[in-house]
């Protein structure tokens, strides 16, 4: 097929997507596509990808600048139009605002600091979308609808991308050629982790209807999401046909659906599952992605031998074991947000990231950061395991998302920074459930 139909075809068959989309989503606004385009833009590369100019690179694109601050100017503008009360979202998130004012006050340290305070602003952008969409009428459908919206969007183009444009959905690995698919976004495991989300959400709406005994919206809503489903897989086992092939993505998702199968069992047999508990399981796992950074993964090389991987988790081991005494020179504060991983840093270590987000954000924030995500992710563990008692399905998610976010960081990076997908999914999820926790009398104007 020539690629120009391909893409007619892809475009035609992603607009039915979301025009049948739009029918399960009656409390959803048409200004929910602001955080839905911020989404897809986390989610895939950078506009500096897609649309290259003379002067940028992926560190500094006047497109994506200008497109960035288009966003904060609408959303700013939705808000105010809405008459958002900006002090009863902050007051409802403190974990939330005590990480974001770390990444800010520790500008003040870094040795980039106009650096530092340009990716700031791209947190802070991310919290901004999570307060327009705590201000539709409902946060919760919203929040489903704009994950709806990235799925049936990313993961069809993503497949486009493989086949028909492999300049832009495949590259190849410098030093043995090996191919990778990536697709929409910008390198294998981010794929592999927009996969783990996709995979994750269908089957939690597949069971959640047929659990609630649901009519479809629409005659082929079941077959169509199963659809997407198969396509999500047949993406996530990669050019060699093998679910290890993002072998970090596949256990954060086997470690999601026992997640999901766990609590639905407690749920039928009619056991409660404590708070505690919960938040004990996120700890541990937390606990665990930061002692293996200090042990060299020794207690992970059995799950790499697992998936084919060699036993220095495809030389993560290596590139922990370099990057820790760097880590250790600011160990309490680190060397600021931003402030470490920049082009020169890159040249000396051969590598862009420390494939691990414990080690990241211990880098950028230091022990001062690593305290700061464990308030906010046992904060949102908090908030989803009450959702459990009020809207069971949704709770059962957010907690899935939370579990696969925590085992994930233990080999790649996305949660030192609330732009990434799926911190940002969780972030999310967490501010739109501020509403909740809000006295009627300041409770957020819609």
């Amino acid at each position: 097929m020539p690629p120009t139909i391909a893409l007619i075809g892809c475009v035609c068959f992603v607009l039915c997507l979301l025009w049948l989309e739009r029918r399960q989503s009656a409390h959803v606004t048409r200004a929910s596509w602001i955080p839905t385009i911020w989404m897809l833009y986390t989610a895939s590369k950078p506009l500096a990808v897609w649309f290259p100019t003379s002067e940028a690179t992926l560190e500094s694109s006047p497109v994506d600048r200008g497109f960035l601050i288009a966003l904060i100017l609408i959303t700013l503008g939705i808000l105010l139009h809405r008459r958002f009360r900006w002090w009863a979202a902050v007051e409802g998130n403190p974990a939330v605002m005590i990480y974001l004012g770390l990444m800010l006050v520790s500008i003040f340290w870094s040795s980039l600091p106009n650096t530092s305070f340009s990716r700031w602003v791209r947190e802070f952008q991310a919290v901004l979308m999570a307060f327009a969409v705590l201000s539709e009428p409902s946060p919760r459908r919203t929040v489903e609808s704009i994950l709806r919206r990235t799925i049936y969007i990313l993961v069809p183009f993503s497949i486009l991308l493989i086949k028909y444009f492999p300049d832009y959905g495949i590259e190849y690995i410098r030093w043995t050629g090996e191919r990778m698919w990536i697709g929409v976004a910008q390198q294998k495991n981010s794929l592999g982790l927009l996969c783990a989300i996709s995979a994750m959400f269908l089957i939690w709406s597949l069971v959640r209807r047929r659990r609630e005994r649901q009519a479809p919206v629409w005659k082929f809503e079941v077959p169509t999401e199963c659809f997407l489903l198969a396509l999500t897989a047949w993406v996530m086992r990669g050019p060699g046909g093998n679910f290890f092939y993002s072998a970090t993505a596949f256990y954060a998702l086997s470690a999601a659906l026992l997640t999901f199968g766990g609590l639905l069992l407690a749920k039928r047999s009619g056991r409660s599952v404590s708070a505690q508990a919960t938040m004990a399981v996120v700890s541990a796992i937390m606990a665990f992605g930061i002692v293996i950074l200090f042990t060299g993964g020794s207690h992970i090389r059995f799950a790499a031998s697992a998936a084919g991987r060699d036993t220095t988790l495809t030389g993560r081991a290596d590139v922990w074991a370099s990057l820790l005494p760097a880590a250790m020179r600011h160990p309490l504060l680190g060397n600021g947000f931003g402030g470490f991983w920049t082009p020169a840093s890159r040249e000396v270590f051969h590598i862009s990231g420390a494939h691990s987000g414990y080690l990241d954000v211990l880098l950028g924030l230091g022990f001062s950061g690593l305290l700061a995500v464990g308030a906010f992710v046992l904060s949102s563990c908090r908030r989803a395991h009450r959702e459990l008692s009020h809207d069971f399905d949704w709770g059962v998610l957010w907690l899935c998302f939370l579990v696969m976010a925590v085992l994930h960081n233990t080999a790649e990076s996305s949660i030192d920074s609330l732009t990434s997908f799926l911190t940002a999914v969780i972030l999310f999820m967490m501010v739109s459930s501020t509403v909740l926790s809000l006295e009627p009398e300041t409770e957020i104007a819609r």
